[in-house]
């Protein structure tokens, strides 16, 4: 059996936003669904909310009349759990509590058939913790569904130390016939979305915490450059500081304080502070009436240089040249280890790990990685104090002869997208190497559960597995404390990597 059949019964415990969702999906895919709340009256409330949601889909057309008759005749409350004896599949959506949801499911085991499914939305509990004091832990899964449920297509499908495997195939074909994208997932914290995520939120708060730029000019390098939706610090102020800081500390915990990890002393602050995000009218942003949101840092106009020489290969950032002789600056080839050259004596590096300070010469600027260099609306310089400031006037220049808006900050290493892309990419590895999850599944779910642009191996297969190896090496060097040490996957990828270009250059 690959799929809950249609006719048989699907109960959701639990009526708040996210149990009245898993509902709403269940029952518009044509199961006959019981909710149950324990608090007396929740499940009556419930039913007449979705009647009400149902209702809103006819009127958007987006459900017709008879659908919507079928549907609600379908739908009913259960006072008693008794009431949901026939149920083929139960989803727990209550207070992410272990010893609440453990109660739970061994008084629904007493209950409920051997056959019957049983299946949690933890997003944050182990799976394998919920079930460990169930008689029959085989057939108990974890089913992650996303905020809001009926929109997003995300199902995480994680499977407990003891849960069978023919349990796991039936929860994943019932979502898939549900509309929904499923994935697989080994029991791990996190799972995939909420463990491979951690670094788009800790890289920007680390950036911030490094006083090289403020929360606005960050969120715009990762939305204009990186191409991301969303950047950390509105996102987080949507989600709620409070639930992203807490699922950053439950995934540091669990990891036994992992350094990858490490949770922001600024968004600790933020939280004991009350400045929750939108919820509390203030996070990192003010959202009272009439505020105005703070604008990212842009360069002032500058001239842009007549020709620049490219020295080398400029791998990911190579589409740049052609954008160059398009805006009519010449560019002349030649030899040398990647980096641009400008008539001031200035030269141009992609972001690599390492900081300007470094050099000897006062004429170094790196740039930024980018998704796509020619959508780019932004592009991120990074340079230190005291650079001849014709050098930094010519770089400027340059990319806003390309119509793009420039961005200047500190001199930190790996920048802003560079360092969070390696990161991204190299807990993805890390993850489908310990067989949390396939490669195409951690894509998969970072690109729907968090609309990243690109998934993240996906990306680190095009700038380079070596290049976020070499990036995250150098990082390491100038922070040891293991944050940035790479991973063994990502070192193998690496060596592939290197290994197959050393053929082909033969």
């Amino acid at each position: 059996m690959d799929a809950v059949a249609r006719d048989r019964t699907v109960a959701v415990v639990g009526t708040g936003t996210m149990g009245q969702g898993i509902a709403q999906v269940a029952l518009v895919a044509g199961h006959p669904v019981r909710l149950y709340d324990s608090a007396p009256g929740r499940a009556a409330e419930a039913v007449a909310a979705l009647t009400a949601r149902l209702d809103r889909l006819v009127e958007k057309g987006r459900l017709d009349a008879t659908a919507r008759e079928a549907a609600v005749g379908r739908l009913h409350a259960a006072e008693d759990p008794a009431e949901l004896a026939d149920a083929a599949l139960v989803i727990e959506a209550i207070v992410e509590d272990l010893s609440v949801k453990q109660r739970l499911f061994a008084d629904l085991e007493k209950i409920v058939g051997d056959d019957t499914v049983l299946a949690t939305n933890t997003s944050s509990l182990s799976v394998t913790a919920i079930a460990g004091g169930l008689r029959l832990p085989g057939r108990f899964v974890g089913l992650h569904f996303f905020n809001p449920a009926p929109l997003l297509p995300l199902v995480e499908v994680v499977s407990g130390f003891a849960t069978d495997p023919d349990v796991a195939t039936r929860a994943y074909g019932t979502v898939k016939g549900w509309g929904k994208t499923p994935v697989r997932c080994a029991d791990t914290p996190g799972f995939i979305v909420n463990r491979v995520a951690r670094p788009f939120y800790a890289e920007a708060l680390r950036v911030f915490e490094e006083g090289a730029a403020d929360p606005a000019t960050i969120d715009a390098a990762l939305r204009e450059c990186g191409g991301f939706r969303m950047g950390p610090f509105e996102l987080t102020d949507l989600i709620g500081q409070d639930v992203n800081e807490a699922v950053t500390r439950s995934v540091w915990e669990s990891f036994y304080q992992d350094p990858k990890f490490t949770p922001s002393l600024a968004q600790r602050r933020l939280v004991e502070s009350g400045r929750l995000g939108r919820k509390t009218g203030r996070g990192w942003f003010s959202y009272a009436e009439g505020a105005e949101r703070p604008e990212p840092h842009t360069a002032a106009p500058a001239e842009a240089p007549a020709s620049i020489v490219v020295r080398g290969d400029l791998g990911p950032a190579e589409p740049l040249v052609g954008l160059f002789e398009a805006a009519g600056i010449t560019v002349r080839r030649k030899n040398g280890a990647g980096c641009i050259e400008l008539p001031s004596g200035g030269e141009l590096n992609l972001a690599d790990g390492e900081t300007s300070f470094e050099y000897q010469k006062d004429d170094i600027v790196y740039f930024d990685l980018a998704l796509d260099y020619e959508a780019a609306s932004r592009i991120v310089l990074s340079t230190r104090e005291g650079v001849e400031p014709d050098v930094l006037a010519e770089a400027v220049g340059l990319f806003q002869a390309l119509g793009k808006q420039v961005s200047v900050i500190g001199d930190v290493p790996g920048m802003i997208v560079a360092r969070t892309v390696a990161m991204l990419a190299d807990l993805a590895a890390d993850a489908v190497d310990r067989g949390v999850a396939t490669a195409e599944d951690v894509d998969t779910a970072m690109r729907l559960g968090v609309n990243y642009p690109a998934g993240p191996l996906e990306w680190a297969g095009k700038v380079g597995h070596a290049r976020v190896r070499e990036l995250l090496d150098a990082m390491h060097e100038r922070c040891p404390s293991g944050r940035y040490a790479p991973s063994l996957a990502t070192a193998r990828r690496a060596f592939v990597e290197d290994a197959r270009d050393g053929e082909d250059a033969r």
